[in-house]
């Protein structure tokens, strides 16, 4: 099992779950992160230190965001390692609350 980065990332990325992160298994996109299923030892200390709360264990992921599970997978093996916090995005506080986000993941690694 894993746990999955979901929807309320995209345009916000903020960063607290990276610093807590004993295995360093966050990979990070241009305007979100996604965890490496393959890294992730289900410790589950990222879950609360997202402001957004966008991280899910694998098996409590909510069915409108399934899709996730695979994209995490997807896109881990691509995407860069981030191992340390940084400013979310810019205008993360305008988005935090936005749903039906995934049309504007930009897919491109950080």
């Amino acid at each position: 099992m894993t746990f999955v980065v979901t929807e309320p990332c995209i345009k916000c990325k903020y960063t607290d779950c990276v610093s807590v992160c004993p295995v360093a298994c966050f990979k990070e996109g241009v305007n979100m992160l996604v965890i490496d299923p393959d890294e992730c030892i289900d410790c589950g200390v990222c879950v609360d230190e997202c402001p957004v709360t966008a991280i899910f264990p694998e098996e409590e992921v909510p069915e409108k965001w399934q899709a996730y599970t695979e994209l995490n997978a997807r896109l881990s093996p691509g995407w860069p390692l981030i191992e340390q916090s940084k400013d979310p995005a810019a205008d993360a506080d305008d988005f935090k609350d936005v749903e039906d986000k995934l049309g504007m993941l930009d897919e491109s690694p950080a």
